[in-house]
């Protein structure tokens, strides 16, 4: 394919079908080519392109526009991320073009980088940006593009200044000069490139420039100085040394070139400003801060003329280097800076730094810093100089004192990760071996020195490719994991580095760190973490704690959600110890008891609002936080959010052999998963809950656990298993002949009958179905009834005994009506539309299919909502409603979507037929 927004907005896909000009498809294009990663929520589309966060079947229909004219590949399907994205071939789109030349220009000599810069504004017609958009959103976007087109013009001037293209850079400049004569990079290069024009015309064009457009900057005034030659320098004939301290970094920053790009705008505003920069670099241990500083500096040399300090603080040294004194950094500073002031105190240093930057434009870089104590004494006043501090700390009294630049640094995505492991590698073996290389990215998490020390392994044949299956099984075991990521010989640990963050942690801050690594993530509630505090007793500060280690980048904060990178994970477990073994083993058991109880009451919290009739024999919370819900769909949302750690949850209780809540917890799981459609999660869960509540649960119990399971296989289509398990659950009932039993066994009876339908025993389902009434009304249970009274409405009308359907379900709907039970009222609503309609009675369908629809809908069920509006959509189609139709479909590819994609080949297609 081939797509274009650096001129006109066009695409075209590899069929030669090409993207109308204007088009809302187009706009969206352009949109996701120009978000970070290619991708952008449906909310943020729809506000963008509409004016309106809630146009999700505008977004639909543009993201299937789209897809139509570039193919599956390029615009995959989205799944339940919430996320529309555009997976672009290499080489493909003029920005991506010229951001790859630009970026690699970065690392090339003067003139080759002119060179380069030339291929990478051969992309640009030198016009507008996004061409052809009207929507207001994209105003902001055409700015940030033509910031960005200007930033490489002006990287090329420069280049071409320090090649010596004399020729070149005066017609260039002459043309800009005559745009744009405004811009101070503009006329800074004119000056440079007409340095013989008489003295007169330049002092008048100088004069002119600066009643028009203020005091020139730094780097203007330092060009200025340049052309009128040493006799016109205030200073004198001679200018002091300038100092460059900055160390030469060879790695180059794979995947930080919008970071780095960021940087550089945002100082240069501050500096073109009037200001000084304060640049904070935080993360994790090897995420490469030090590399993205080390490449920072140079990109921005040329605007501070006075020089570049560097000096490496030692905050999370290893061995026996201590953190540096601000008082001895002070001290090389001021030597490199005249008037070289011998002056004694941290206090009084700090006064002269700040008198001898008051007048120069000098960039000063800090690595590794503790914290703010290090940083505050070497930072200049106001003025135009800019300061790069990296640290593992988000040292937030810095951020709560000064104006910060803060940018926090997370691990690569699999793309660039891949291109770390994979740098030195033949695309052949790429290919070979591509699964492998994958499986070390995610075994890494993506953390740039965990990256680098196993290319290091692969490099040059120490450990050759054909091992890397091995390499893999060595480092899934997460006990091996470490030692396999530590090259002493090369000062390179992925240990070690977290060693050093550890040992800057309180007591309480380890700990709980060391209770996170016991949690069965992969992320945790604020709520969950602070159960966790509960575990050692009353008084701890489990809050504070926690801040301490977000700010140090030991745990992530997503969200809301508070989780560990795999390898902090790892180090934490086998590292952080909170106690002797003994007393260790018992804080582990309590940890993983506190996690499975909070977990277990805040489901089940859910499932009670979802699933009323269910009652499960939990107990009291006690010392836990449960988070009550009173809506179906913020249950869901909950649950949404929590899902993948209660499913750890799980695996951890089966692992320890925690019976209590292998089965409870599966058990007030399952709704949410039956309407999420995670029908292999829940039979894997209930297999384990069958097992344990046969040796721990009452008999009606475990016939409830035989029940939802044989639901699960319902579900699935595999009826006979199921009927297998009801038969199970309806002698497990039979065992206990209270009220509970009775109940129990009604509710089996129902489940069997609406089986053996499905299996066309239709007698021996109605038998069934008619014990299972007569028990509901024994025990008065009128949601049951309702539901059995629909069943038998169902069933007469497979026989074609409409009449008899119809008065059936009308009963069920009187009894149910009567109950806040939503999720029966539809199933009645939905088969009272199916008699209707088989009764040619198609208003009356319509209108209880668009009920039963809006019902499933609020209570987040998918399959349910899916099946109906499908059939409404057939509806509605036959009534000549062909609109309406659409937009229910176009909810269906939602719905399938969300499920995994299954089955939205076929909706596109009648949706395509529609249109």
């Amino acid at each position: 394919m081939e797509g274009h927004v650096l001129g006109p907005v066009s695409a075209e896909g590899e069929g030669g079908k090409r993207v109308p000009e204007r088009s809302k498809a187009a706009a969206l294009f352009a949109l996701l080519v120009t978000a970070p990663g290619c991708r952008r929520t449906r909310k943020e589309i729809a506000e963008v392109l509409w004016d309106d966060e809630n146009a999700d079947g505008l977004v639909n229909r543009a993201v299937c526009d789209l897809r139509k004219y570039l193919g599956l590949e390029v615009v995959p399907h989205g799944g339940k991320s919430g996320y529309c994205r555009l997976r672009l071939p290499e080489g493909s789109v003029d920005l991506l073009r010229f951001r790859g030349r630009v970026a690699r220009a970065a690392e090339l000599s003067p003139p080759e980088r002119f060179e380069q810069l030339g291929a990478a504004l051969g992309e640009w017609d030198g016009g507008e940006p996004l061409r052809g958009l009207t929507e207001s959103g994209f105003q902001m976007r055409r700015e940030e593009l033509r910031a960005e087109l200007m930033a490489a013009m002006y990287a090329r001037l420069d280049a071409a200044y320090e090649s010596r293209e004399e020729k070149w850079l005066r017609e260039e400049t002459e043309k800009w000069f005559e745009r744009a004569p405004e811009l101070s990079q503009v006329f800074r290069f004119y000056l440079l490139a007409h340095g013989d024009l008489p003295e007169r015309r330049r002092e008048g064009l100088i004069e002119n420039w600066t009643r028009c457009n203020g005091k020139p900057d730094a780097a203007l005034q330092r060009a200025i100085d340049e052309v009128r030659g040493p006799a016109r320098r205030p200073a004198g004939t001679l200018l002091p040394p300038v100092p460059y301290q900055l160390p030469g970094n060879s790695r180059r920053p794979v995947g930080r070139d919008e970071l780095i790009r960021g940087l550089v705008e945002a100082v240069c505003a501050e500096q073109d400003a009037g200001n000084s920069a304060l640049v904070l670099i935080s993360g994790m241990a090897g995420v490469g801060k030090s590399t993205v500083a080390h490449c920072l500096a140079p990109r921005l040399r040329e605007r501070f003329p006075d020089g570049v300090l560097y000096h490496e603080l030692n905050g999370f040294a290893d061995g026996d280097l201590r953190p540096a004194e601000p008082d001895e950094v002070l001290d090389g500073f001021l030597a490199a800076l005249p008037p070289y002031t011998t002056v004694t105190g941290t206090e009084s240093k700090s006064n002269a730094l700040r008198s001898a930057l008051a007048h120069r434009s000098v960039l000063i870089v800090l690595d590794d810093a503790l914290s703010a104590r290090q940083v505050l004494p070497l930072l200049p006043g106001d003025g135009t100089c800019a300061v790069i501090v990296t640290s593992r700390n988000d040292l937030l009294r810095l951020q709560s004192e000064r104006k910060v630049l803060f940018r926090k640094m997370e691990p690569l995505r699999e793309a660039d990760a891949l291109e770390v492991l994979q740098e030195k590698v033949s695309a052949k073996d790429r290919s070979n071996y591509a699964q492998g290389f994958r499986d070390l990215v995610r075994l890494c998490g993506g953390l740039p020195l965990a990256l680098v020390v196993v290319a290091q392994l692969l490099k040059g044949g120490a450990r050759p490719l054909r091992t890397i299956p091995a390499l893999v099984r060595e480092m899934e075991e997460e006990r091996a994991k470490l030692d396999t990521l530590d090259l002493p010989e090369h000062e390179m640990s992925v240990r070690a580095a977290l060693q050093c963050s550890a040992r800057a942690l309180s007591e309480e801050a380890r700990l709980l760190l060391w209770q996170l690594a016991i949690h069965p993530g992969p992320s945790a509630s604020w709520e969950a973490v602070m159960d966790l505090g509960r575990v050692t007793g009353e008084g701890a500060r489990t809050d504070r704690a926690l801040v301490e280690l977000v700010a140090a980048n030991l745990v992530e904060l997503q969200g809301e959600r508070y989780g560990l990178h795999d390898l902090v994970r790892a180090f934490a477990r086998q590292y952080v110890r909170p106690g002797p073994d003994g007393e260790t083993a018992d804080i582990e058991r309590a940890t993983m008891r506190q996690v499975l109880e909070h977990q277990l009451h805040n489901v089940h919290a859910c499932d009670q609002v979802l699933d009323r009739e269910r009652a499960l024999p939990t107990g009291e919370p006690g010392a836990i936080t449960v988070t009550y819900l009173s809506e179906p769909g913020e249950a869901m949302a909950f649950l949404d959010e929590e899902y993948a750690t209660i499913q750890r949850g799980i695996r951890l209780a089966v692992c320890h052999g925690i019976k209590r809540y292998e089965w409870l917890l599966s058990m007030a799981l399952v709704t949410y998963q039956w309407r999420r459609h995670r029908l292999d999660d829940a039979l894997t869960n209930l297999r384990y809950a069958a097992d344990a509540a046969e040796t721990e649960a009452a008999p009606a119990d475990c016939a409830m656990v035989y029940r939802v399971l044989a639901g699960t296989h319902w579900r699935k289509g595999e009826y006979d298993l199921a009927v297998g398990r009801l038969r199970r659950a309806v002698r497990l009932s039979e065992e206990d002949h209270g009220v509970e039993g009775r109940l129990s066994l009604a509710r089996s009876l129902h489940r069997l009958g609406i089986t053996l339908r499905k299996q066309d025993d239709r007698t021996g389902a109605e038998e069934v179905l008619y014990q299972a009434m007569e028990l509901f009304r024994g025990v008065s249970d009128a949601v049951g009834e309702a539901a059995v009274l629909n069943a038998l409405g169902a069933l007469h009308h497979d026989r074609g005994d409409h009449e008899q359907a119809l008065r059936l379900c009308a009963d069920a709907l009187a009894v149910v009506a009567r109950t806040p039970e939503r999720s029966g009222l539809a199933d009645v609503l939905f088969t009272l539309a199916k008699v209707h309609l088989t009764r040619s009675e198609r208003d009356e369908a319509v209108s209880l299919y668009r009920q039963a629809c809006d019902i499933y809908r609020e209570l987040g069920n998918w399959p349910n909502e899916d099946k109906t509006r499908l059939l409404f959509a057939e509806v509605l189609v036959s009534a000549g409603r062909t609109g309406e139709a659409v937009r229910e479909l176009e909810r269906v590819i939602v719905l399938r979507e969300l499920m995994g994609g299954e089955g939205v080949r076929e909706v596109r297609e009648l949706l395509e037929g529609l249109r």
